[in-house]
């Protein structure tokens, strides 16, 4: 989760921000641990405090923390900014809508709010709407890598691939260095149908962070494009995408009803690619493993 760090106001924020910046962690809980006890009543330290759990993942702690700031300032910026991260990453839907309200009430400027709106949006089908909110937080952070590529997908989705294409240059201009943004152009790459800068894109990112299971995955998945079964039997998830939920249970009731031996066939296929495809590029990336007896 990407997090905005604010700026420091004294030698003991500055070490602790700095240490943040370095992903030393349990070093900055240290630090910040002094500014707690020097000053209880100040809700700073209790939310950076949330902010450092965030980075780590232990998204409990982060949200008992934020809490405590925001016991002591209500309208805490970071406190709320902790809030809407914590239960964006941790997929409470229903939360995060309710203090995302609140969160762009007090601070409207937050353009990583519109990013996240966007992101939930895109996990909906609502590309549209999702269009919007990412516009919006490039109004407030016009060379925002991670916010450019985010839209390149989006249009890709949409299927306007020239200016997808526009952003993938505009988001690596500024962020070919970022493994997040090289995954969202890889999106955008994959949804244009150009697999070869998928692969490309993916590549770079596990470079950079080759510990991220994730990017080890979608370099994975993205391998999987050279073989043309699993193209063509991945090719009705892009359609549909587009398709509304009460289409898509329209659209397999009539097939179940006029095609159903076509559809048993697409199922068996679609399996078979999946897993065999998995299988060649595990191979190939991995080598042969067999298990000793």
């Amino acid at each position: 989760m990407e997090g905005t760090i604010r700026p420091a106001t004294s030698t003991a924020y500055s070490a602790v921000y700095q240490l943040i910046a370095w992903k030393r962690y349990k070093e900055a809980l240290v630090e910040t641990e002094k500014l707690l006890r020097d000053d209880p009543h100040d809700p700073d330290p209790y939310a950076i405090y949330a902010q450092i759990f965030t980075f780590m993942g232990e998204y409990e702690k982060a949200q008992h923390w934020a809490k405590e700031a925001l016991s002591r300032d209500p309208e805490h910026h970071l406190g709320w900014y902790v809030r809407v991260s914590v239960y964006y990453e941790t997929g409470n839907e229903k939360a995060f809508e309710k203090a995302l309200q609140e969160a762009l009430r007090i601070n409207p400027y937050e353009s990583h709010y519109y990013y996240l709106a966007a992101n939930q949006l895109n996990k909906k089908g609502k590309f549209k709407e999702a269009k919007i909110q990412i516009v919006t937080a490039l109004e407030l952070d016009a060379e925002n890598p991670q916010y450019l590529a985010v839209l390149s997908y989006i249009e890709a989705l949409l299927g306007e691939a020239v200016e997808s294409r526009r952003l993938d240059r505009e988001a690596i201009r500024y962020g070919a260095e970022e493994p997040v943004v090289l995954m969202y152009l890889a999106w955008a790459a994959a949804s244009r149908n150009e697999y070869k800068l998928q692969e490309t894109y993916m590549r770079s990112a596990i470079r950079l962070n080759p510990d991220e299971k994730q990017y080890q995955d979608e370099y994975l998945e993205s391998l999987r494009h050279h073989y043309f079964l699993y193209r063509i039997c991945m090719w009705p998830n892009k359609l549909l995408r587009k398709m509304k939920p009460w289409q898509i249970l329209l659209l397999w009731i009539g097939s179940w009803i006029l095609f159903k031996p076509l559809v048993v066939v697409f199922i068996v296929l679609h399996i078979l690619a999946h897993w065999s495809t998995r299988a060649i590029v595990h191979i190939s990336v991995f080598g042969w493993r067999r298990r000793r007896t």
